[in-house]
């Protein structure tokens, strides 16, 4: 069984059997710094549980990390209930930036590295542990 798997018009591109899903979302203010912090912080981030049951644990190697491109991670209702995506970059941007972060965080994680498809329209099937979902934003990161 895969715990998260993404198809495009219906084919299989990524599919993970355990491990971590993480959505990517690119600022228009973003830079290969929000990137580097990026990678070190979701392969260092310790949300799985040692031998006593405790959260404990970064990602192994033996694990996979399934990355999905998601610009509505920007999406702001501030005013109305329509959502405004003004902080997301546009695609030409965040398209080189998603395609950095995946290259980057390949040759830092020696585990098996899955993607979606950027810009696509993906079905994504997820059955989550916990579950567990963790927000980073690079541009508030002392929160």
């Amino acid at each position: 069984m895969y715990a998260a798997s993404v198809e495009c018009a219906e084919s299989t591109v990524g599919q993970i059997a355990n491990g971590l899903v993480v959505y990517v979302g690119v600022a228009n203010d973003d830079e290969i710094t929000d990137i580097e912090w990026g990678v070190k912080k979701i392969l260092g981030i310790r949300i799985f549980e040692d031998k006593s049951g405790k959260m404990n644990l970064p990602i192994s190697e033996k694990m996979g990390i399934l990355v999905i491109s998601q610009f509505t991670l920007f999406g702001n209702l501030k005013k109305g209930y329509r959502p405004s995506f003004n902080r997301a970059a546009p695609p030409d941007l965040a398209c080189s930036m998603y395609d950095k972060f995946v290259e980057i965080l390949g040759d830092s994680f020696p585990g098996f590295l899955q993607t979606g498809k950027f810009g696509a329209h993906m079905r994504i099937a997820l059955v989550e542990n916990g579950p567990v979902t963790i927000w980073l934003d690079s541009q508030n990161s002392k929160y």
